[in-house]
């Protein structure tokens, strides 16, 4: 029988129940923490498929919505279990790392496949720009609050509470702009999104023969195994972050970003191997889009509600790493085609911020 990309993935869930058994029994954190990982990307890729199939089911409207509620839920899920332990820096380091992740290793990983099989490869420019347009403004909307806060650092009279008045301002105009971008891609300009590929996406996610009920029931499982190993995860970040010699900031930026993306996110290659590149960027910058419009604003609003305000302000190679994947994704994904170079381009910026990441932590 020949083993496909999903039954491997599958194979992962046997670290299912290992963070429990290994936090009862004291075992050393970073083991918790890695087997928590390992666990948590075959459940993503579960509720990502799950999520797709009810939302290509359930009609336009609706579907916007599932995929805004539980497109991105495995994220949100770690990003709130961060929140509520008070571990901030995660939090925001784990919203940059889904943003980058998505722009340049999902997309750089896409382009690359898909370009060692075909020449070259095309796609909706407009599309393409729109999506780009919206990460341009996720990176506005990190650098306001960053030179807000430094304005107060230098003399300024700002006190301490419009810090997190500005961040929920933003957050405010995020959620707008976000609901607007479905309008835009499902109702206006759908023609734009529109793809003739259900079946076959069908079968890249592995959903084929799959009815609403166990799509729902999947879902509604792999939500509740995500939240529970999540709190451990969190739980472990500090202890094994001193026992890897790694900060915090670099787990969230690239352990727990790619836990979050690695499973869900192979579709995007699947289908640029297939030279359906449209379907490829759109759940690329679309699940970006969705972070930075959709999950960090939600987060910002839990934080104030409970207790823990997250302000919004990004470190500096946070910022820099959103503004410099911005920017490059302007060169490569707006002229309507790509190649396996482009690729390699984007790979390479990530590897770049990726050891920026690290070696910040030293």
């Amino acid at each position: 029988m020949k083993i496909t990309l999903e039954h491997a993935l599958n194979l992962l869930l046997v670290f299912l129940p290992v963070p429990i058994i290994g936090s009862a029994l004291h075992w050393s954190p970073v083991v918790v923490f890695l087997s928590a990982c390992i666990a948590i990307v075959p459940l993503a890729g579960l509720m990502g498929k799950a999520t797709e199939y009810l939302a290509d089911r359930i009609g336009s409207g609706w579907g916007a919505l599932l995929n805004a509620t539980f497109g991105n839920a495995c994220e949100l899920i770690i990003a709130l279990a961060a929140l509520r332990a008070g571990l901030i820096d995660v939090v925001e380091a784990s919203i940059t790392g889904s943003i980058i992740g998505n722009i340049l290793l999902v997309l750089g990983g896409s382009m690359l496949v898909g370009g060692l099989r075909y020449q070259t490869q095309y796609f909706n420019r407009t599309a393409a720009t729109t999506s780009a347009t919206l990460l341009a403004l996720a990176a506005i909307s990190l650098t306001v609050p960053a030179v807000f806060q430094l304005a107060n650092a230098h003399g300024g009279k700002i006190a301490q509470h419009s810090n997190y008045d500005l961040a929920l301002a933003i957050a405010a105009i995020q959620l707008v702009t976000y609901v607007l971008s479905l309008i835009f891609s499902l109702k206006t300009h759908k023609q734009l999104y529109f793809s003739n590929d259900g079946e076959e996406k069908d079968a890249a996610l592995g959903t084929a023969g799959w009815g609403v009920g166990k799509s729902s029931a999947v879902l509604l499982i792999a939500t509740v195994a995500v939240a529970v190993l999540s709190e451990y995860l969190v739980h472990a970040v500090e202890q094994s972050a001193d026992a890897l010699g790694l900060s915090h900031i670099f787990i969230g930026v690239i352990l727990v970003a790619i836990v979050g993306n690695a499973a869900e996110h192979s579709t995007a290659i699947l289908m640029a191997h297939k030279n359906k590149m449209d379907l490829s960027i759109n759940i690329a910058l679309g699940s970006g889009s969705q972070i930075a419009l959709f999950v960090a604003p939600v987060i910002v609003f839990v934080g104030y509600f409970t207790g823990h305000p997250m302000d919004l302000c990004f470190s500096e190679v946070e910022i820099l790493s959103i503004v410099v994947s911005v920017i490059i994704l302007s060169f490569v994904a707006t002229d309507g085609e790509c190649n396996w170079l482009e690729g390699v381009q984007l790979l390479a910026v990530y590897c770049i911020l990726g050891a920026a990441f690290f070696f910040a932590a030293h």
